[in-house]
């Protein structure tokens, strides 16, 4: 087995007054040649957006956007005509395909929201744009892995164009669990959303993370207090 470990403390950062944003890998004008990417797994970013700000319409190409609220919700636009608040609890996935131009704003005026966006790899070049985005229940993940995005919509998933799959858990009163890969020859980073969670006998605290490749068993995770975990399931080649 394969793994590397990303502490909270040692991600990229940068303070643009209305944005305050943690980079697990390499990003805008943070640069670390040792985290550039995760296998398909080019983004994971941790974004605190003040209220009523965001980013005005900017282009994608060739990637799968996976956003996923954590406080506070969202508002976005495209030039496909999607207009749509994103809300926590729910997800949203734009295949950027081709090309696309969107905008994402905090919807509060009051409140900020944060937010994990993810930059998935596609499977190839060429596809055209689409958007979704789904609420999925809480109960659903109560002790519990829930399949948000995959290859092929199943389990009441979201689709994207590449053989990856991200999952979700809450562990209230679990204390411990295993993760199975979803395709073999795929690695998983985990990202702890909440909590205190051992992976592998790895301690990870809220905002740790860890990635595993070349493993041949189930993952080993134990909740140490209740917790929130993300599991980003990718091709490493």
């Amino acid at each position: 087995m394969e793994k590397i470990i990303h502490k909270s403390a040692n991600r990229g950062f940068a303070n643009h007054e209305w944005l305050k944003a943690a980079h697990s890998f390499s990003f805008a004008n943070y640069y670390d040649e040792n985290k550039i990417h995760f296998g398909k797994l080019r983004v994971l970013n941790d974004d605190i957006v003040a209220p009523a700000k965001g980013f005005g319409m900017h282009p994608h190409k060739d990637m799968e956007i996976i956003t996923i609220p954590q406080t506070g919700a969202l508002k976005h636009a495209d030039n496909m005509g999607n207009e749509a608040v994103i809300t926590t609890g729910e997800v949203q996935v734009m295949s950027a395909g081709t090309g696309v131009y969107h905008s994402e704003f905090n919807a509060s005026d009051t409140e900020p929201v944060n937010l994990f966006q993810i930059w998935i790899f596609t499977n190839q070049t060429g596809h055209k744009p689409r958007y979704d985005q789904k609420l999925f229940s809480p109960e659903g993940r109560d002790g519990n892995w829930q399949l948000l995005v995959s290859p092929d919509g199943r389990d009441e998933s979201l689709r994207i164009h590449q053989n990856a799959f991200v999952s979700t858990i809450d562990s209230n009163r679990l204390t411990e669990i295993q993760y199975k890969i979803y395709s073999p020859g795929n690695g998983v980073y985990f990202m702890v959303s909440d909590g205190t969670v051992e992976i592998e006998g790895n301690i990870l605290e809220r905002r740790d993370a860890a990635g595993f490749w070349a493993f041949n068993k189930p993952l080993k995770i134990q909740f140490k207090q209740a917790s929130n975990l993300l599991a980003i399931e990718v091709p490493m080649q």
